[in-house]
């Protein structure tokens, strides 16, 4: 049987988005609705009203045959650092945390040291994009100057850093400043993603960024590809071509198969997001085995505990 890690998950006490659209309120069966008035899904009804659990995420992995997950986070569910970080000490044998934080808070720095000292957190998440990330709620900015000192930091602490930068034409898609990083810091493990999120008609840019990024510290996962390329279904042939495309261009060592759940399930199965790969006929079977898993372990500090031949 195949082995799997998520590495795009999302887990939430309580649904409190926030963005440029302003705050994120639920209002029941999976839905919530942003201050702008714009109501969306968020959960599918069957897995939660207003947040998706530790419980119930671990309980839908393991229905999936997943082994591990890394718990990713954002401020399109809200910022989750302490219930993030008890689910997965809950959990030490399938999840690893990720920390997050608004890079310009005041108190950042005692942010980013509570995170790295007390909760030992070794993986930072931060979504910059201008759709529901940091820049979609603050002006546009430079990535690679407010983030290289963290990077630095992350560095000196054994971090993994990991970027949502947008989707091509998004003031926050900035791929050359990624580089400019990842150059920067060579022995930082740098992972991006959704692919670098790319819709339907961006293959050329898809392909000019991903050889920006042709460095054995960049990873990319690919959560969120097929929704990405909606209005496209299943078996999501352009999102299969993105994916082929990389491997390519960077090889398929640097890619981490990963869903982006639980929004996503609002359109698809968990079974389709993880056999679209397969059903494709487009990657070996050597292929497919690091992308479902050893990559994973190559880009993310799993635990020794936690890591099984």
């Amino acid at each position: 049987m195949k082995k799997f890690i998520d590495a795009h998950v999302h887990v939430f006490e309580t649904l409190q988005g926030f963005s440029g659209k302003g705050e994120l309120r639920p209002i029941g069966n999976g839905k919530a609705r942003w201050a702008t008035g714009e109501i969306v899904n968020m959960i599918p009804r069957e897995l939660g009203s207003t947040n998706f659990t530790i419980e119930t995420c671990r309980q839908l992995l393991h229905s999936n045959h997943v082994e591990k997950a890394v718990l990713l986070q954002g401020s399109f569910y809200g910022f989750q650092n302490e219930y993030v970080v008890e689910s997965a000490a809950k959990y030490p044998d399938m999840f690893l945390a990720a920390g997050t934080f608004d890079p310009f808070a005041k108190k950042t720095e005692d942010i980013y040291n509570r995170l790295t000292d007390n909760l030992k957190v070794k993986v930072l998440k931060f979504e910059t994009s201008t759709g529901c990330g940091i820049m979609s709620y603050h002006t546009d900015f430079d990535v690679e100057k407010v983030f290289s000192p963290i990077a630095e930091q992350a560095l000196r602490h054994g971090q993994t850093l990991v970027f949502d930068i947008g989707s091509p034409g998004m003031s926050s898609f900035q791929p050359e400043k990624i580089r400019t990083i990842a150059m920067r810091y060579p022995s930082l493990k740098i992972v991006v993603c959704h692919l670098l999120a790319p819709r339907l008609h961006d293959l050329d840019t898809l392909t000019a960024s991903l050889k920006l990024l042709k460095f054995d510290n960049v990873f990319f996962d690919i959560a969120a590809v097929p929704a990405n390329t909606q209005p496209e279904t299943y078996p999501y042939p352009t999102g299969v071509k993105f994916i082929k495309t990389a491997c390519t261009i960077t090889g398929y060592r640097q890619l981490l198969w990963g869903t982006d759940v639980p929004s996503v399930l609002c359109n698809d199965s968990y079974t389709h997001l993880a056999d679209y790969l397969e059903i494709s006929d487009q990657f070996s079977d050597t292929e497919l085995e690091a992308i479902y898993y050893t990559n994973a372990l190559s880009a993310y500090p799993f635990s020794d505990r936690q890591v099984t031949a």
